[in-house]
């Protein structure tokens, strides 16, 4: 038989599970953050989206002197 505590949540889990269950997600989501912040700056180095006001070769003349240009090619 289900509990009590089990018959009133919608997901099945207990109080206790439901806890860990949202421990794991928001640690995991941290390390998403994390992972994709780290993406856009790399690729932002490589290659800006937004280039500065005098264009693209100035943006260009800037990645041309950094070490993630000798990595890229």
């Amino acid at each position: 038989m289900a509990s009590d505590t089990m018959a009133s949540s919608q997901s099945g889990l207990t109080e206790k599970e439901a806890q860990e269950f949202h421990a794991q997600f928001i640690k995991n989501m941290g390390y998403f953050a994390i992972i994709a912040g780290t993406a856009h700056v790399l690729t932002w180095l490589w290659k800006p989206w937004i280039p500065d006001a005098p264009g693209w070769r100035t943006a260009e003349a800037l990645i041309a002197n950094t070490p993630l240009q000798t990595l890229v090619g």
